[in-house]
């Protein structure tokens, strides 16, 4: 299906692939691996074609059609989930075009057959029924095609992403971290949904339940070079073991001849004999090989500063209420948490977590009932929304609060030298935090607190964005914390391996406690409770807005609705004289005999502009009936 063969790409002078090799065939599910930085969204913009590589060569049957479901969620925000869903169509409706442009001349045999072959990856890809299909996968992914994407939450609008990711048939489907941010019932449904896709998926993920559960096979980028592993990720991390501990004996024999033979040469005139030649030559080769070899990465080592023990009791939480407006979020809520407890919570988006977090804190309080911190607490707190990171300060003086030195262990240690267990290179420790990937922001808040002495950790969501080798560092230090956890999170293999008991928001509002982490509660059968419904926060303070919305005790349209009907006449019009000029173009003589690299551009402009004109002139109709209704109401 696709191939790249010895591709080399460089960013500077950091290089990302060397010489590098593989494959995926139809069908096929892999997923790939590899640290922050390693290069593996710069692999998946290779395939796309946004980049190309430096050498080497990248092979793709012609008709091959790739679609890509982004990390980040969709920018733009004022358009409806039909017509980010019908982006996708983008590349089909170009080769719509260059068929009605081929249709409207005498072609010979061999045209006639280019043209039948066009019509039929049209047909294949959805491109002659545009609107038809918008609908029928919005039906289908139980999408609002008419809502407006800024009264999505987050879980919904990665949803309307993959429909336009899925629209147009792909031949390879690329999932850039697909349950970043997502909550249980939407990776369920993700894993539902890529579980049945019929072609193939190359994906990049965290989430080690997800991986495990979908990838038929996994590569791996390890210092510029591309490994496959035909397993799945229990048995890779297997693999990947015997593989370094073979490397490190293999170069540990090779350094050992290399000593014996640099010894030798060191011995003078014995060596530049005409019958030694050939041993020199071998020690030449020898040396050019040890120059060229990267070294083995260095593994990330993670310390957690713990404080004095706490008093034995640590929260004592007592029929707590709380609610936005009319909608209760917390009931009657109580909880006794006691010195070494690891407790999770689980829940979906915006069924009260956050605001549990805050009650805990004390950054709010309860409207009944009690929350009582125990005796010697030393909190740490890990925010997910990295709301106290300076953007302007370097990392070091984030971690160490603007001092060359923390004390880690009752000993002074420099902050550089800390930060390189968190995969910081001196000159990355001196970057500004504006500059870094969230997975990079992630690790200095990671540093930061566990630098800071704590016997209770309350995690929010710690896991985002982290490469699996650090997480796996990360999860093993915070299994041996020996003080007290408090941890939210959708990563469910984490939530299996650091805690012991969870507080899980259930259906019908009840929140339940039960021993054992997230596979334990999974295997009761039990149901989450769903507020993450179309309106983005669920119920944890803010209201669903509408698409079009009027003052309610008015008789009128809101002013900002109103500055808006006024300033559509204008913008109609200019489109519509957009569109003329566009069309006397295309009424030129000779236009069709231009090569298509030059019309091209035209067409798809005035495709474009013409969309943009009906949904326009949509919006203003829009507008003006429930102007209409209004008045007729008053």
């Amino acid at each position: 299906m696709i191939r790249f063969e010895n591709v080399s790409l460089a960013f500077g002078l950091s290089p990302i692939l060397a010489n590098a090799n593989f494959s995926i065939e139809n069908g096929e599910r892999v997923c790939l691996i590899g640290r922050n930085g390693s290069g593996k969204t710069s692999l998946l913009r290779l395939i796309t074609g946004d980049i190309e590589p430096d050498k080497g060569d990248i092979y793709k049957p012609a008709s091959y059609h790739v679609a890509i479901l982004d990390q980040t969620l969709p920018d733009e925000l004022d358009i409806t989930v039909s017509s980010l869903v019908e982006l996708g169509l983008s590349s089909v409706r170009r080769l719509a075009v260059e068929y009605e442009r081929r249709a409207q001349k005498t072609l010979d045999a061999q045209g006639l057959k280019e043209l039948e072959r066009l019509h039929t990856e049209i047909d294949v890809r959805g491109g002659w029924n545009v609107g038809q299909r918008v609908n029928a996968i919005c039906s289908e992914m139980s999408l609002p095609p008419k809502e407006l994407l800024r009264n999505l939450s987050g879980g919904w609008r990665r949803r309307a992403a993959l429909a336009k990711a899925l629209i147009s048939n792909p031949n390879l489907l690329l999932l850039d971290e697909p349950t970043n941010h997502l909550d249980f019932e939407a990776i369920e449904w993700l894993e539902r949904k890529v579980d049945a896709y019929s072609g193939a998926i190359l994906f990049i993920t965290h989430d080690r339940a997800f991986l495990q559960r979908l990838a038929t096979r996994i590569i791996e980028i390890d210092r510029g070079t591309i490994k496959s592993f035909s397993c799945n990720y229990k048995d890779y991390l297997k693999e990947k073991r015997k593989a370094r501990y073979e490397e490190k004996q293999a170069n540990a024999e090779f350094d050992r001849q290399l000593a014996a033979e640099e010894q030798w040469i060191r011995q003078g005139i014995k060596a530049r004999r005409t019958r030694n030649e050939g041993r020199v030559r071998s020690l030449q080769a020898m040396r050019e090989v040890h120059s060229k070899r990267i070294p083995i990465s260095t593994p990330a080592r993670v310390h957690i500063e713990e404080a004095d023990s706490s008093g034995r009791k640590v929260l004592d939480v007592k029929k707590i209420h709380y609610q936005y407006g009319a909608k209760p979020l917390i009931k009657g809520f109580s909880l006794k948490i006691t010195r070494g407890d690891r407790i999770g919570l689980i829940g979906n988006n915006g069924v009260g977590k956050s605001t549990l977090l805050k009650l805990l804190l004390g950054e709010i309080q309860p409207q009944s009932g009690t929350v009582k911190l125990g005796t010697n607490i030393k909190l740490g707190f890990f925010d997910q929304y990295r709301r106290n990171l300076d953007p302007d300060k370097t990392v070091a003086e984030v971690v160490g609060d603007g001092k060359d030195y923390i004390i880690l262990g009752n000993k002074p240690r420099h902050v550089v030298g800390y930060l390189r267990g968190f995969l910081f290179s001196p000159k990355r420790a001196m970057t500004p935090v504006h500059a870094l990937s969230g997975g990079e922001k992630n690790r200095i808040l990671l540093a930061k607190l566990f630098a800071q002495p704590a016997n209770l950790l309350i995690l929010d969501e710690p896991t985002n964005d982290l490469d699996i080798e650090t997480l796996e560092v990360v999860q093993d230090r915070i299994s041996e914390y020996k003080g007290t956890l408090i941890v939210v999170s959708h990563d469910r293999e984490f939530l299996d391996a650091v805690v012991d008991r969870v507080v899980v928001f259930e259906e019908g509002g009840q929140i339940r406690e039960y021993v054992g982490g997230y596979s334990d509660w999974a295997r009761r059968d039990a149901v989450l409770a769903i507020q993450d419904e179309l309106g983005g926060a669920g119920a944890e303070g803010k209201t669903k807005p509408q698409s079009v919305s009027a003052d309610k005790k008015s008789n009128k349209l809101t002013y900002k609705l109103q500055r808006e009907l006024d300033g559509l006449p204008v913008s109609i019009e200019l489109l519509e004289r957009e569109v003329q000029q566009l069309n006397e173009k295309l009424s030129q003589p000779g236009f069709y005999e231009q090569p298509f690299e030059e019309t091209e551009p035209i067409l798809t402009t005035l495709l474009a502009t013409k969309k943009e004109l009906d949904v326009t002139i949509a919006r203003w109709v829009e507008l003006e009936e429930l102007k209409s209704k209004l008045s007729e109401g008053d």
